[in-house]
C-alpha cells in the first residue's frame, strides 16, 4: 500500500489529488463598469460571493476532496479572448450562455442565429480539461470564473419536463425504458419498448434509488458535483431567477462588446409555460411527503450553498 501511495505522489496527477479550500476571495475587477446602473446587481453579487465563501469555509473545514483536477474542471467552458471560464449547469440558461461564449470567441456574429444543435453538438467551444495541467492552472488562476445556478426543485422539474414530456431519441430509450421497467408495476409492452410516458413520481423513485438502473445525468446532478463551488473559487455567481440582469452585468465586467446582450429567448419548447414555483408545486403534489423530503435532502447542499429557501 505504501509503494502505491509513493507511486501516486510521483505521478503527474498525484500532486492534484488532495484539493483544499479555495484561496481568499479576490475582489472583482470592475475596470470596465461605467455608470451607476449596476449598483444593485453588484451588491447582490458581493453578498452571494461572501455567502458561498463562508459556507465553504464552514462545510470544508476538515474535509479534503480526493479527486483529480482534470475531473474537477470537466464541465468548465473556456473563452480565451475575454479570459472567461463558465461552468455549465444544465437548465440554468446554459444553452444561451454557450451562444454568448461563441460570439465572444468570434465564432458567430450574433447569439440569435445559432441553432440548438450547433450549441450542444457543434464542438465549437473548448473545455478546460482539454488543456494540459499548466494551461488548466494558469486559466483557473487568471480568468474570470462564473457559474449560473437555479432553485434546485425548479431545475429538477424543468429537466423532467424537457427530457420526458417531449419526444426524445436519447432519454426515452436510455432512461425511460429502465425507469418504467423498474418502477412501474404491470407496465404495458408499448411503454417498455419505447420508454415514453415516464411519470414524475417514477422519475423521483429513480433519482432517490441508491441502486439506480441507469446512472446519473448532468441535467439533474447536484451543482456541487458538476462545478465543485467549494473547490473552485468562482468570481461571479449568477442566478437563473435574475438571469438577464446578472448575465449582462457579467458581460460588462469582462469587457464584452457593448452591443452583445444576453439572449432572452427560450431555447426549446418555447410554447411551454416556463417552470415556475407554481408549476413545481403541481409536480410535487404527485409525491408523498416522504418523497418530497428526500428529494429536498438530495439537493440539500445546493440549497445551502446558494442560499435558496427550502420549498
Amino acid at each position: 500500500q505504501l509503494s502505491d501511495q509513493q507511486k501516486m505522489s510521483e505521478s503527474p496527477l498525484g500532486r492534484f489529488r488532495g484539493v483544499y479550500l479555495p484561496p481568499a476571495l479576490h475582489p472583482l475587477n470592475k475596470t470596465f463598469i461605467k455608470g451607476g446602473k449596476w449598483k444593485d446587481v453588484d451588491s447582490a453579487q458581493e453578498k452571494r460571493r461572501s455567502f458561498l465563501h463562508d459556507f465553504c469555509k464552514r462545510y470544508n473545514s476538515r474535509k479534503k476532496l480526493q479527486t483529480h483536477l482534470v475531473h474537477l474542471v470537466s464541465r468548465i467552458y473556456v473563452e480565451d479572448r475575454h479570459k472567461v471560464l463558465y461552468c455549465e449547469v444544465p437548465k440554468a440558461g446554459c444553452s444561451n450562455w454557450k451562444r454568448v461564449l461563441m460570439v465572444l470567441n468570434g465564432l458567430a456574429a450574433s447569439a440569435h442565429n445559432i441553432s440548438h444543435d450547433d450549441v450542444h453538438y457543434g464542438k465549437h467551444l473548448r473545455k478546460l480539461d482539454s488543456y494540459d495541467l499548466k494551461g488548466i492552472y494558469t486559466r483557473l488562476n487568471t480568468y474570470t470564473k462564473t457559474i449560473f445556478v437555479r432553485d434546485p426543485m425548479e431545475r429538477l422539474v424543468s429537466a423532467f419536463r424537457d427530457k420526458f414530456e417531449h419526444p426524445n431519441s436519447y432519454y426515452h430509450p436510455v432512461f425511460g425504458k429502465a425507469i418504467i421497467k423498474k418502477y412501474r408495476q404491470n407496465a404495458n409492452e408499448e411503454a417498455l419498448k419505447t420508454g415514453s410516458g415516464v411519470r414524475f413520481k417514477e422519475f423521483i423513485q429513480y433519482l432517490l434509488d441508491s441502486h439506480r438502473p441507469v446512472g446519473m445525468d448532468i441535467h439533474w446532478e447536484q451543482v456541487g458535483k458538476l462545478c465543485y463551488p467549494c473547490l473552485i473559487n468562482y468570481d461571479f455567481i449568477g442566478k437563473f431567477e435574475t438571469l438577464e440582469e446578472d448575465a449582462n452585468y457579467f458581460l460588462q465586467l469582462v469587457g464584452a462588446p457593448a452591443e452583445l446582450k444576453f439572449p432572452k429567448f427560450k431555447d426549446r419548447h418555447s410554447s411551454d409555460e416556463r417552470t415556475s414555483a407554481e408549476v413545481v408545486r403541481q409536480y410535487l403534489k404527485e409525491l408523498s411527503k416522504e418523497e418530497r423530503q428526500l428529494t429536498y435532502d438530495f439537493y440539500y447542499l445546493d440549497y445551502l450553498m446558494f442560499n435558496y429557501t427550502s420549498p
